[in-house]
Formats: C-alpha cells, sequence, structure tokens
C-alpha cells in the first residue's frame, strides 16, 4: 500500500509499535535470550521504516516487515562482536524464532509469551515489570509508576533482569500447560498493573492507553478460558470489569473529573457489572480467598452502595483488613483509611495514615497527599490540608484532576 507522505507511514509505525512491539521483541529474543539486543534491533527497523517506508510504500504487513530487518540488524551486531563460526549459530537460533511459537496450548500468542517471561529463574520483583516492558511495551517510567518506584530504580533492574536472562541463558520458551499455575500470580500481576496504566486515563480519550486497557480485559478472558478453576483469574476480571464499567461516569460533559461518589450510575456499563457479579460469585464458590476477589468484592460492595443508597462501611472496611493482611500495600492502607474515615471520623483515619507514613514510596504518590489533604481538611487543619492538596497537585499526571484537586484547595475555609 503506498505512503502517500510522511506522516502515514509514522502513524502506521506508531500503531505497530503501539500494537505488537513486545510481541516483535519476544520473537527475537526468543533463542537468544538477550532482550536488551532485540530491542536495539527492532528500534532500528523501526528507523529504517521511518525511513523507506515514504519513498517505497507502506507494506501490507509491517510487522513481518520490522521483524524480518530486525533480523537483519540482529545478525549485523553479532557479526560485529563475534566470530563467523559464533554467528552461523546465531543466525540458526535466529532463523528458528517463529518456529518456536507455534506450537503451543495457549489460545493466544501474546498471553503465551507473557507466561515464558514468568520464568521462576527471573527474580520474582523484575517478573511483572520485564512482561510490562518486553511484551507489553511499557517504558520505565509508567513501569516505575505502577510500581511505587522511582524511574531510574526500574529502569536498572530491568536493565539487570535482561542481562541475566542473556548470561544465564534463562530459556524463553512457552511453558507446558501444567507449569502454567506456578506462574499465574506473576502474570495475573503484570496484566492487572497494565490494565491500571491504561485506566489511568479517565476519559479514554488517549488511544493507546484505551487498547491497553482493553488488552488487559482480553488476556485475562483468555486466562479464565485456559484455567478456569483459578479463582483469582475469576476475580481479577471481575475487578476490572466493575472498573471499567464506570469509565463513561468518570468525566462530565465538559471533560472535568467526576468521583466515584458523584458518578451518575445510569451511565455505567450494567451489562458489565451483572458479568462481573457473576465472575466473582463464580470464584467464591472455590473457597479460596485471595487478593483478587477481596478487591472485586470492594468494588461490588461500592457498586451496591449506589444502586440502592445504603452504604455497608462495617463490610468495607472488614475487606481491606482482609486485603492489607494479605498484601501489606500502602495503596490499600491508604483506601483502608478512607473507609475508616466513613465510621469512626477522620482523626481515626489520619492516625490509620500515620501508621504508613514512613513508607518512602508514598512521597511521590499523589493518591496518599490527597487523602490527607481530604481529611485534614475535614479535621479543621487548613493550613496542612492546603499544603497537602498543593503536593497532590503538583504531583498529578492528568489536568482534569489537578484542576479537581484544586477546587478542592480553593474551597477550604481559612
Amino acid at each position: 500500500m503506498p505512503c502517500e507522505s510522511g506522516d502515514q507511514a509514522y502513524s502506521m509505525a506508531e500503531g505497530v509499535a503501539r500494537r505488537s512491539y513486545g510481541k516483535l521483541v519476544a520473537f527475537l529474543a526468543a533463542r537468544t535470550h538477550d532482550v536488551a539486543a532485540a530491542e536495539d534491533a527492532l528500534s532500528e527497523a523501526f528507523a529504517s521504516a521511518l525511513s523507506d517506508w515514504p519513498k517505497s510504500g507502506c507494506p501490507d504487513n509491517p510487522e513481518a516487515w520490522l521483524l524480518t530487518v530486525a533480523r537483519r540488524k540482529s545478525i549485523d551486531m553479532i557479526r560485529r562482536q563475534h566470530t563467523d563460526s559464533f554467528v552461523d549459530e546465531d543466525l540458526q537460533q535466529i532463523a528458528a524464532v517463529l518456529d518456536t511459537m507455534v506450537d503451543t496450548d495457549i489460545p493466544d500468542r501474546r498471553l503465551a509469551l507473557i507466561f515464558a517471561c514468568a520464568h521462576p529463574a527471573i527474580d520474582p520483583e523484575i517478573r511483572a515489570p520485564l512482561i510490562l516492558q518486553v511484551i507489553l511495551g511499557l517504558d520505565a517510567a509508567r513501569i516505575a509508576s505502577a510500581f511505587l518506584m522511582a524511574p531510574a530504580t526500574m529502569g536498572q533492574r530491568l536493565v539487570r533482569a535482561k542481562s541475566k536472562i542473556r548470561k544465564a541463558g534463562i530459556p524463553f520458551r512457552i511453558p507446558e500447560r501444567e507449569e502454567l499455575p506456578a506462574r499465574l500470580d506473576t502474570v495475573l500481576e503484570a496484566i492487572y498493573a497494565a490494565f491500571a496504566e491504561g485506566w489511568s486515563n479517565a476519559a479514554g480519550t488517549d488511544v493507546a492507553d484505551r487498547d491497553l486497557a482493553e488488552e488487559a480485559i482480553f488476556l485475562c478472558r483468555v486466562v479464565t478460558e485456559l484455567l478456569p478453576d483459578e479463582p483469582e483469574a475469576l476475580g481479577l476480571l471481575a475487578l476490572m470489569l466493575y472498573a471499567e464499567a464506570r469509565r463513561p461516569a468518570r468525566r462530565g460533559s465538559s471533560g472535568e473529573y467526576v468521583p466515584l461518589a458523584d458518578q451518575d450510575v445510569a451511565v455505567w456499563n450494567w451489562q458489565m457489572i451483572d458479568e462481573a457479579e457473576a465472575l466473582l460469585h463464580r470464584a467464591s464458590t472455590s473457597n479460596s480467598i485471595a487478593r483478587y476477589q477481596l478487591e472485586a468484592a470492594i468494588q461490588s460492595a461500592h457498586v451496591s452502595r449506589r444502586r440502592t443508597g445504603h452504604a455497608d462501611w462495617y463490610a468495607v472496611l472488614e475487606l481491606y483488613d482482609a486485603l492489607l493482611e494479605i498484601s501489606g500495600s500502602p495503596v490499600v492502607a491508604i483506601n483502608r483509611a478512607l473507609a475508616v474515615a466513613e465510621i469512626h471520623g477522620a482523626r481515626a483515619a489520619l492516625e490509620a495514615l500515620d501508621e504508613i507514613a514512613a513508607d518512602p514510596r508514598l512521597a511521590q504518590y499523589q493518591p496518599w497527599w490527597a487523602a490527607r489533604a481530604e481529611l485534614l481538611a475535614r479535621t479543621g487543619a487548613i493550613h496542612d490540608s492546603h499544603h497537602a492538596y498543593e503536593v497532590a497537585i503538583g504531583l498529578e499526571r492528568d489536568p482534569s484532576v489537578s484542576r479537581f484537586l484544586a477546587r478542592r484547595q480553593s474551597a477550604l475555609v481559612q
């Protein structure tokens, strides 16, 4: 297909990068075990595309074009670094990459690669971030945000992980079906982190973010089909559906941010919510309760509150207590404190927040400051609340949420 302009070539390349970057890197790295080199080769292939496509036309299969060029770039890199005899061996490995991805019981190729990246020889703390970068194409800064970590620290950990894969020769292969349950926790963690990043664009105006959220839901559906008796997979799918069902109500007619308590429930996707309820009920029959089921149950409680007008905050707090005991997450602790405020008041909630105040990850976490600002305002600590709002506004990436916080700050009574 002809490319009428450089802009059209760029648009096609951008679409391929969003859709297939991780898959292409995985193909290139499957036998060489060198993820960093695969990324370098693919980067050069994209540069070649932007130079070649406006002149020779956009290919009918841009992914295949990029893979072919990247494979050549990989070979060139090997030739520059090693002897001819070593090159011949690696040439055979690279040529066999696609063949390794054909015979698998996993029905979706990208999900198969995600399970491959959850290899037990890789440090457990870096498996999910590695999946987000290599398979789903997120950069280190966004991954760091998802895991409450400094971008530089996350970048260093990812580099070390890729180096270990290369040096240790960790087999980048699709696991057998019986190996899947042992890798499931990592896979679900990566899928949820991807969804959270995609859901952060509340209005859905960023196509890449919206696609990321939809991709996460799709991948989790495939997991539940592949492993239908895994309650946590069902719980995660329910959790994401509850959240996604509210997307249409998260922005007002003029684009303003609308918090959950003020959303128009008539705009919620009730078909999606009904599916989530059914999934959560199905998961509960396993009598094995864990993180995602508890998070989904909390979302179910919020749906019930908005549907009936009656809030059972004691039940919500019990769910948060159980979730905090399982996860130890400061994010859960913040949300639990807000539930405490509904039952025992803002001062008790601030005391709950103080219990986790020493966690260094919270210094750059907007919801921590926004929660403190709201609770401080309720206790009459206006000066401290104003400062907390100032920090929260400075940390927020979404302009609409920043404006919402600024309105809350301006409404403080001195």
